[in-house]
């Protein structure tokens, strides 16, 4: 274009000196107050040649994209469809954050409990005949999850063609899920599960409700394959002091006592049945409790500590059940203590995690760190270089429109290039200009095809018209000054 062009500067330098000649050629008049008119006529005919200089590049130079670049090899080619798939083929791979940056603080692991006081010994008593005390008739109704119950997730995957579950698609995994000091189970695909305080069915409607909200297949069954939530202590003249836990199916005080091995007194006559309940202290001499089936019946709730004895006393047996209830208390103070040093730790962790990413953060800012650009120049809204993104590729699209584009006014729409310099040293000084020529909107479609590599230059050329604005607002201020100083 610039070739068609200067033919027409030079035809209209030619006839703008001719012009300019026949005024100076002009014989000056001899009334003195006509001088400063032809003056300003003169000075006018150089503004004429001014202009026309001006669209000849000789006032005003403005960047374009040539094939003819002085030793550099310039070769231009359309951005299509078909070459942005060659253009996109130079090997690149986006620069990574830190590893702080995909680091978390963890979970940590709890210690282990310390070491708990012996059990008291106890004096010999006298034996006595012990009388029938009961607790309240109570049933422990359905069972509720509690902390450190186990659960087993099946849950069913496979599909046919068609979406819909098939016997020889069909494959079911299991999962078994923990109930968390927090009352939480963790499913994989899912996340946290509160299921603390509800019974198997409320926490099957409630993994439901999650699995569904996460698009999973909700065929699925849950079961309780782990008790510890809720436990009860046998103790005393049975066979094996144990604790035991509480399972869906009720346990009778007289399936406890055969769990435990039964009793090991010699006289029944003064053995008791001592239970725990609440802060209360109840007792069932063992002669009643082995002639009565309602005794035998009583259900165990959560919590009950239950002592054999053969002496009615219920200082001792209250000794042994305040004793159990520190050793209650002692775990769960050494759990808590245990708690407040994972967290102590997690916090540290956090800590150190965050102080390393924000001293990235500042050497970024400070531009201490290694960053690959691309850089904008010409019509565009604001010139400067542009970052590219960590992990993931950059199209022209981003950098362009994401930097606000380019000016209407002054950029040609037809004339949009991404200047890119060979890697090979074999092509040592070669350019590729990638052209998009957007005349025709829809050819900003391969825009966000177009991958944007290591210091790339996009390039915007100004509207023609833009090249004579420029030279007339350059040349006229002083062209008008000139004019002024001869009429004065």
């Amino acid at each position: 274009m610039q070739n068609l062009v200067r033919p027409a500067c030079l035809g209209w330098l030619r006839l703008s000196g001719k012009y300019l000649n026949v005024f100076t050629k002009m014989t000056t008049p001899p009334q003195i107050p006509l001088r400063k008119t032809w003056q300003a006529i003169r000075l006018l005919g150089g503004l004429a040649v001014g202009l026309t200089l001006s669209s000849c590049g000789t006032v005003y130079v403005n960047s374009r994209v040539s094939a003819q670049t002085g030793d550099l090899d310039v070769r231009v080619l359309p951005i299509t469809a078909e070459t942005v798939l060659q253009a996109n083929r130079q090997p690149y791979a986006p620069q990574t954050l830190p590893a702080v940056f995909f680091q978390t603080a963890g979970s940590g692991q709890l210690r282990g409990p310390g070491s708990l006081p012996e059990a008291p010994l106890y004096a010999a008593m006298p034996p006595t005949r012990p009388e029938l005390r009961l607790p309240p008739r109570s049933e422990p109704g359905p069972y509720r999850l509690g902390d450190g119950d186990v659960l087993r997730l099946a849950l069913a995957q496979g599909a046919s063609s068609e979406g819909m579950p098939t016997s020889s698609a069909m494959q079911t995994t299991y999962q078994d899920l923990v109930v968390r000091d927090d009352g939480a189970v963790s499913i994989p695909q899912v996340g946290a599960v509160t299921v603390r305080g509800m019974t198997v069915e409320e926490a099957e409607s409630r993994i439901l409700e999650r699995l569904i909200d996460a698009r999973i297949d909700p065929n699925f069954g849950v079961q309780v394959t782990g008790f510890a939530s809720q436990r009860y202590t046998v103790g005393g003249a049975v066979a094996e002091a144990q604790v035991r836990a509480l399972t869906l199916t009720r346990t009778s005080l007289a399936e406890a006592l055969t769990l435990a091995g039964g009793t090991t007194v010699r006289d029944q006559a003064y053995a008791t049945i001592r239970l725990y309940r609440d802060g209360t202290l109840y007792q069932i001499p063992l002669e009643a409790f082995r002639g009565r089936a309602d005794l035998q019946n009583l259900a165990v709730l959560a919590g009950d500590a239950i002592y054999v004895d053969t002496a009615y006393d219920l200082d001792r047996a209250q000794t042994f059940y305040e004793n159990q209830l520190s050793i209650i208390g002692l775990r769960r103070a050494d759990r808590a203590a245990a708690l407040d040093e994972l967290s102590a730790e997690i916090g540290l962790r956090r800590a150190a995690l965050t102080e390393a990413r924000d001293m990235f953060l500042v050497r970024e800012e400070l531009g201490a760190t290694v960053r690959d650009y691309v850089y904008l120049t010409g019509e565009v809204s604001e010139q400067g270089r542009v970052a590219l993104p960590y992990g993931q590729q950059t199209s022209l699209a981003d950098v362009l429109f994401g930097s606000g584009g380019f000016d209407q006014a002054t950029g040609n729409p037809g004339h949009i290039y991404v200047l890119r310099s060979a890697t090979d040293r074999a092509e040592f000084g070669a350019v590729t200009a990638w052209h998009l020529d957007a005349r025709n909107a829809a050819a900003f479609t391969t825009a966000p095809r177009f991958e944007m590599r290591p210091d790339d230059i996009v390039f915007v050329q100004q509207q023609p018209i833009t090249s004579w604005n420029r030279a007339i607002q350059q040349s006229i201020p002083a062209l008008v000054t000139s004019v002024g100083t001869a009429l004065n």
